[in-house]
């Protein structure tokens, strides 16, 4: 931030500053410093040593990193005094905020210890969405009680354990799926467990719960008298209530001696921690139990406690989460408009969603002025798509359009629309998303004589309604069906398919009309791409696959080395991709959001048994350059004699190919081999293929 903070002070480009803060590895999980960050990536370097601005912006930098750049008040946190707030610490009132509280002066940890309790009050986006799906619900006249919903529903528990969990709260990310898998949960119990396992630390446990769970394995109790504790967990520690049950059980621990216990080893208080294992090995040696097995339990609880989660935290989650999941099994378009109407800026979210949808068979209504909504809509088993969720549309301007539509009727051509709206709720760039999207489609098919049109539009527009507050009259107003005053050049020629799809991706965050691989599709099967879909579900170890660049993060490895994690999409869904410094450094300056690209892709060898590891990028080249190569050897096999004459004039022109042609010929095969070489590209692949008289072509 401070980065970014100094370059905008220091009056830097934004676009350039931005460009050197994506070189900047940023992992929240392992921070490093600015100077370490620069030693390990020589870009930086580089612009450091030849732009003397980029050298002050990181000397400013440095000395500034560390620092608060303001004061932040938490989000939820919320502190309860015994008597009134301004007797235990003192109070400001933030201005920058909204709030009618107070704020104290102390932060958590100091107003803990002046006597203060602090809850955090949370609110989860997934309520809301489970909110929107039942209000959904009730247009269709279902009325749902989603806390009266049966627990132990066989259904919800196949899809949990398909792994196709994309939407369910707390369940939907690959190595949750990967858990779901192989665990095949079958109870609720299973759900609260995997809450709680899947965090760092626990996280290890999840195949000793599995293996135990599907009776590979027998629970390890450490001593009989905790086997009633631990059974449902078939002897793994996973919540803090059970760490407080042991020290009860074996030492005769008060509860708020094993709320001590638990909360000394979870804030790792080593002093207090000693103090706690002698009183648990006393009071166990006193049960009866030996001071070995007393030691050896405690050093076992010691780390599942560190990490323990608190199991009605976990409960509650997973009744959330069940809750979804039945939502999704029984009522999926509602299910996910809702869920994608709660993520209308987040477009990696809103793909997510989109795949989800085609695996669904749920159609999807593109994008469009006169039939969708500011949010997305289910209809039967279709989902009208949220104009609201176009890039740089905006939600409040288009709900004022919408509702223009619903009092008047469908806009019945561009003249019709720029009648009809005030020039306040649509600019420059809100139409221009609109355009790229395909929203006017229906009303008019040329996008390109649109968008050219755009500030003839924007300026009539103005006009028009400055008229209508005068009360004056416009030709506009006579004649609503022309457009020849609004559209100079309305008859040239509309992009081509690739730039449609192109524009489509800069406005929706995806390819939702078609795919940018379709129009390769003769090279692809040429040259054996697996969709990835089939790689990722079929046992090849290693294949090629064709994939459009969706997203780039770059990041480093705990050594320092750079990788990237790619998002790639085909015809059959999005996927993420590793590249490794290697095939990153040589490939860097050509991989760009919207470029095709030919990928030999193989799977990581460990843990063969987990549906969803990781798949790495072995070799990448690109598809304009695969296209662009004349083919070696060239095999065509044509139905008869006549069809000698036209493939001779299709492929006249002198090249590096190879030709081979055969015939069939009263149950006969004739082989004619050229004896020069001919041009055989991709091209002539597509225009051959075409053809009548071709049965096949090798290459």
């Amino acid at each position: 931030m401070a980065f970014r903070d100094i370059g905008r002070v220091l009056g830097l480009p934004y676009g350039y500053v931005d460009m050197l803060c994506k070189m900047i590895p940023f992992d929240p999980s392992r921070p490093i410093s600015l100077e370490k960050a620069i030693a390990q990536e020589p870009r930086i370097r580089i612009e450091v040593e030849k732009d003397p601005r980029v050298k002050k912006l990181v000397e400013i930098s440095k000395k500034l990193e560390g620092l608060n750049r303001n004061m932040a008040t938490h989000a939820a946190g919320v502190v309860i005094p015994e008597e009134n707030l301004s007797e235990f610490v003192p109070l400001y009132k933030d201005s920058s905020s909204n709030s009618l509280l107070p704020s104290t002066q102390f932060d958590m940890y100091t107003s803990e210890k002046a006597g203060l309790v602090k809850f955090d009050l949370l609110g989860l986006k997934t309520l809301t969405v489970i909110n929107k799906t039942i209000s959904l619900l009730k247009k269709k006249k279902i009325n749902l009680d989603i806390s009266k919903i049966k627990l132990d529903d066989p259904k919800i528990f196949e899809l949990l354990s398909s792994g196709h969990t994309v939407g369910l709260f707390q369940l939907e990310s690959a190595g949750m799926r990967d858990a779901l898998v192989n665990m095949k949960p079958n109870k609720f119990e299973d759900i609260i467990a995997l809450v709680a396992l899947y965090r760092p630390g626990p996280m290890s446990n999840i195949p000793i719960y599995n293996q135990c769970k599907h009776g590979e394995k027998k629970p390890d109790y450490l001593h009989p008298k905790l086997k009633k504790i631990l059974e449902p967990t078939y002897g793994v520690i996973i919540y803090q209530e059970q760490v407080m049950q042991i020290a009860q059980e074996l030492s005769g621990f008060s509860a708020g001696e094993a709320d001590i216990l638990q909360n000394a080893i979870g804030k790792k208080k080593r002093a207090a921690l000693e103090k706690q294992k002698e009183r648990f090995v006393n009071g166990a040696v006193k049960n009866g139990i030996t001071k070995d097995t007393a030691i050896f339990i405690f050093t076992k609880i010691e780390p599942f406690a560190e990490y323990g989660f608190n199991k009605s935290h976990a409960a509650a989650y997973a009744m959330i989460a069940y809750q979804t999941a039945y939502l999704k099994t029984y009522h999926p378009n509602e299910f996910i408009a809702a869920s994608m109407s709660t993520e209308l800026s987040n477009t990696d979210k809103l793909s997510e969603f989109f795949e989800e949808l085609k695996r669904l068979n749920i159609k999807v209504q593109r994008p469009c002025i006169n039939e969708c909504y500011p949010e997305f809509r289910p209809q039967k088993n279709t989902l009208f798509y949220a104009l609201g969720a176009i890039k740089n549309v905006g939600f409040k301007a288009i709900s004022e359009v919408v509702k223009e539509r619903e009092k008047k009727g469908k806009f019945k051509s561009i003249s019709d629309f720029i009648n009809r709206i005030n020039p306040k709720n649509i600019n420059k760039l809100q139409l221009e998303g609109l355009v790229k999207a395909g929203a006017f489609d229906s009303i008019f098919i040329n996008r390109k004589a649109l968008y050219d049109n755009i500030p003839n539009i924007i300026q009539n527009s103005k006009t028009i309604y400055e008229n209508k507050v005068q009360n004056q009259s416009s030709l506009f107003l006579e004649d609503n069906q022309k457009v020849s005053y609004l559209m100079q050049n309305k008859n040239s020629p509309n992009w081509a398919n690739n730039e449609i799809l192109s524009k489509e991706f800069e406005s929706v965050g995806f390819y939702l009309s078609n795919h940018p691989l379709e129009g390769f599709k003769d090279a692809l099967e040429q040259y054996k791409t697996k969709s990835f879909k089939d790689f990722e579900n079929g046992n090849d170890i290693e294949s090629s696959v064709a994939g459009t660049i969706m997203s780039i993060k770059e990041k480093k490895t705990m050594k320092g080395t750079p990788y990237a994690i790619i998002k790639f999409s085909d015809q059959s869904k999005v996927f993420e991709l590793f590249l490794f410094s290697e095939i990153l450094e040589i490939n860097r300056k050509n991989l760009v959001e919207g470029k095709s690209f030919v990928l030999t892709v193989i799977r990581d060898k460990d843990n063969q048994e987990n549906r969803f590891r990781r798949i790495n990028v072995r070799k990448i080249v690109s598809l304009d350059k695969i296209i662009k190569l004349n083919y070696n050897d060239v095999r065509i096999e044509i139905n008869d004699e006549e069809g000698l004459k036209k493939l001779y004039e299709a492929i006249k022109e002198k090249g590096d190919s190879k030709i081979k042609i055969y015939i069939n010929k009263e149950s006969k095969n004739y082989l004619f081999e050229l004896n020069d070489k001919r041009k055989f590209d991709y091209e002539t692949l597509k225009l051959l293929n075409k053809e009548h008289y071709i049965k096949k072509i090798s290459v």
